[in-house]
Formats: structure tokens, sequence, C-alpha cells
């Protein structure tokens, strides 16, 4: 009898995700089998869910299994795969986290270098009827095509803290990089959902000497203190933008900060954090993710005071073993284990997206 899994396939807007059996594929000659043990529920799977984000408008094929922020076990290994990305030997049963995506390797953004840019990352999502099946996280399994990354997994990590390695730790860590964030600066968090805690953490640990978590949640900011935050804005305390930037500028002896990372997904927080930088600051654009979406902006401001956008989607090739050395290196220091607040069995996957997206739950993961 042929192996099979269950995965919740989502078949469109307004529609409840369906648990459904599919066989296990056989891994083609350098791909791997994984058996997801964990899926986080991040706040992009729930702007596709809700609408936000119409997968089948850009070109999705449906049904398909959602889901990215994953990790789990070594399921089957293809012909000639005994390593992992780092060179680390690989068995069966080995605890791993890998890329959801992998880049063509042929785009001009890949030749330069720049792989997390190539724009077939998108398309990760893939429909579930053709084989071999398991390319979404809320799945048992889990199809790792050749030369897909994947890194196994430290011992003194638990699937808790390695989970959102995969996504929000590991696009802070490629975004605080490539906006430079150096020694000694001062850097502004806009959001202190799972980017922002992760981002607050990551910039204490890049030398950030002042790091500023605004949000309107007070147990988001009381987690963003735990993770290192040296100074919160509350937004029910201060109520307009121009309440916040002034703060902004008061905690930074009116210069304003040198890194704003915009990382909870309204656009009207762009606007907002362009004023918070100083002159010759970078702006970090990760939490927009929703097309259509718009915010006015004077461009003026970016030419006279030398400010520069940096917009950042993915992340590169060596990022998820740097997310890894992190998380081991500072579990001692932050409180990983509250990021996490509920877990739910696969079946009950519809009910944590709707108390996920009702605020009932501030991070949630499903569990296979």
């Amino acid at each position: 009898m042929v192996e099979k899994g269950r995965a919740a396939i989502f078949k469109g807007l307004g529609q409840p995700m369906e648990i459904v059996e599919y066989p296990v594929p056989e891994p083609e000659p350098g791909a791997i089998v994984v058996k997801v043990t964990m899926a986080n529920i991040c706040g992009s799977d729930l702007h596709q869910w809700r609408g936000d984000i119409d997968i089948a408008a850009s070109g999705t094929q449906l049904p398909a299994i959602l889901g990215h922020e994953m990790t789990g076990k070594v399921a089957r290994l293809g012909q000639g795969v005994s390593t992992d990305s780092a060179g680390e030997p690989l068995a069966v049963g080995d605890r791993v986290v890998y890329r959801y995506f992998k880049p063509c390797g042929r785009c001009p953004a890949c030749l330069r270098g720049e792989d997390a840019a190539c724009p077939v990352n998108l398309r990760y999502i893939k429909p579930v009827e053709v084989p071999p099946h398991f390319t979404g996280a809320y799945a048992d399994y889990y199809y790792l095509r050749p030369n897909q990354t994947i890194f196994k997994v430290p011992d003194d990590l638990s699937d808790e803290m390695v989970a959102p390695a995969n996504c929000a730790l590991s696009e802070v860590i490629y975004g605080l990089g490539k906006v430079g964030l150096g020694f000694g600066e001062t850097a502004v968090i806009q959001g202190a959902g799972g980017l922002g805690i992760n981002a607050t953490a990551v910039a204490k640990d890049m030398g950030a000497h002042k790091v500023i978590v605004i949000d309107g949640i007070k147990e988001r900011l009381e987690l963003a203190k735990a993770f290192g935050a040296d100074e919160l804005i509350d937004m029910k305390e201060y109520k307009t933008p121009e309440e916040r930037v002034r703060r902004v500028r008061e905690l930074t002896g009116n210069k304003g900060a040198e890194v704003v990372a915009e990382l909870v997904g309204f656009p009207g927080a762009m606007a907002e954090g362009l004023r918070m930088l100083g002159r010759a600051g970078r702006y970090l654009e990760i939490g927009n993710i929703s097309p259509g979406k718009t915010v006015e902006i004077d461009p003026s401001t970016l030419v006279y005071h030398s400010k520069t956008i940096f917009g950042v989607v993915m992340y590169g090739s060596d990022t998820l073993k740097k997310a890894l050395d992190f998380l081991s290196r500072t579990k001692d220091k932050y409180p990983f284990d509250k990021i996490l607040s509920h877990t739910y069995p696969l079946e009950e996957i519809n009910k944590a997206f709707e108390e996920q997206d009702k605020g009932l739950v501030s991070r949630s993961a499903i569990v296979m």
C-alpha cells in the first residue's frame, strides 16, 4: 500500500480549508522528503487567506497548500544526498529547516548574486493536485527539490524556536544587513509582531546602540522589551503620526534614527517612518505585501535629506544558517518560547486562522 499524508488544501477565498490525503512521493535524485512537525501561521498566510493577496488572480492554480514557516525531520533522501547545504552529514530522522523557495539561478537578479530577489521565489505556492503534491507547510510532508537550501537543526534548539527561522528571523537578518545597520546606530522598529520581535533582538545583536519599538498592543510591547528594546512607543499613548515622530526625535536628540524598519504591513506606516529617519537614514520596507495599497509621501525629503529606501523580500542562501547560529548564541538571552502563543492540530487549521485573524491569539502554529 502506498503511504499517504494529509494536507490542508486552500480552494479559494471564503472557503474553509479541507483535509485531503495524497500519496507520499519517492524523492527524485537530489531531492528530500521532510516530515513536517510544526508550521506557523505567518502574517502573509493570513493575507492570502483573507484575500488581501489574491493568489488565484496572480496566477496560482488552486487548490493549493498554504504556509511556509516550518520545520521537520528528514523522511526520505533522494539518491546522491548525504549532506545539508553546509556540508554537514544528513540522515533520515535528522531535524532540519529549509528555504521554502528555490531561486532559478539564471535571471538577472540571480546572476548578480541577489537570488533573494529572483521572481521565481514569489511563485512558491504550487497546485496541490500535481505531484509531488506536498509543496506547502500545512501538511504532513514537504518536498524539497534538488539543490533547495536545507540545514540540519542543532540539538539545543526547539521546533518552536526554529519554525520561524525560515521566514521572520531570516527575513530581518537579511533586511537589516541590506540596510547596513551598524554598531552604535539607532533603529526604530515599526510593529512588534513576529517580524518586529525578531528584528529587535537582531538589531541589538548587530550592535545597535538604541532600539525603539512602536506598537499599540501592551503584550507585544512587553515582549519587545524582553527581546532587547531600549525604548517603547505605545500607540495608545502617542496616538497620531505627528506625536510618534516627535517622540522618536526626542529619543534621538532630535537627530532621527539611522535605520527605520516597517514590519507591520500598513502603508501609512511608511510615510510616518520616513519622517523618523535622520539625514542619510535608511528605511527598510518588509511588511507591506498587499498589492494595490498605496501611501502618499513627499519624495523631496528623500533628496534633501539623502534618505534611502530598501525593499526586501525573501532572503539569501546563507541567511538561514546565520539564523540558526543566532538562535543557538542567544537562546538563553531572549525568551523565544514566548513568541508562539497557541498550537493547533492540523484538523483545526480553520479555527487557528480564524482566531489569529480576530486577534484572539498573537501567534499560532499547526503541529503535525
